[in-house]
């Protein structure tokens, strides 16, 4: 208990004076590094849009680092195998309820890999569905509908997931949207411009979230 107060005032000091995001590196073969445009980008939308000074090229850090304590925010995704031992559950435990947060982007194929690995760092709390009256969606930019629809992948409806801690939303997880194809450059997916800027917003909003709660 006395490590993880330690911990705790360490990081929250750390958060005080650093805005900065990192992308989450993980075990298992999965491609932790998808869309590597896609952060980069919406680094670039939040300084322009929400009055952020995130550095513009985002650092990667593993999961089992304390390099983690380091960032307000992480942001992981892929296609495939995620894997955490029970080293990297505790980190990414210590982490979140110290005052982390961590945005999941299904890239499609990660569902069934991330659902079991959250289970090792909070083998107690389940992924709740989060309402569009949540905050998370009402920050500089407004979805009263909820997650928006970015791309397709199963004619299935985007939905949001958390894990809630003491009260705090601590993971966001993003479902049958994928909100960083959207980010990335307009190229690759050919996504409408209004698409890639609801995707972008979205972001934004995490990012807005992540930093003030």
């Amino acid at each position: 208990m006395k490590q993880l107060l330690t911990i705790t005032f360490t990081f929250l000091l750390s958060i005080i004076y650093a805005q900065d995001v990192a992308i989450l590196k993980y075990n298992g073969g999965g491609d932790w590094y998808s869309n590597p445009t896609a952060v980069p980008n919406l680094v670039a939308f939040a300084n322009a849009n929400i009055n952020t000074k995130i550095s513009k090229n985002p650092q990667s850090v593993a999961v089992s680092s304390e390099d983690i304590f380091n960032f307000p925010i992480l942001f992981m995704t892929g296609h495939g195998n995620v894997f955490f031992s029970e080293d990297d559950a505790e980190n990414l435990r210590n982490y979140l309820i110290s005052g982390g947060f961590l945005h999941i982007s299904d890239n499609y194929g990660l569902d069934k890999f991330i659902r079991k690995e959250i289970k090792k760092v909070f083998p107690k709390l389940e992924f709740k569905e989060i309402p569009s009256s949540h905050k998370i969606y009402n920050q500089t930019f407004k979805f009263p509908n909820g997650i928006p629809k970015i791309h397709e992948h199963d004619k299935k409806s985007a939905q949001g997931f958390g894990i809630f801690f003491e009260g705090r939303l601590l993971v966001f997880y993003d479902y049958e949207t994928d909100l960083s194809d959207g980010w990335e450059d307009q190229i690759i997916h050919n996504n409408p411009q209004s698409v890639r800027e609801k995707a972008l917003k979205m972001g934004a909003n995490i990012i807005e979230f992540a930093f003030s709660n």
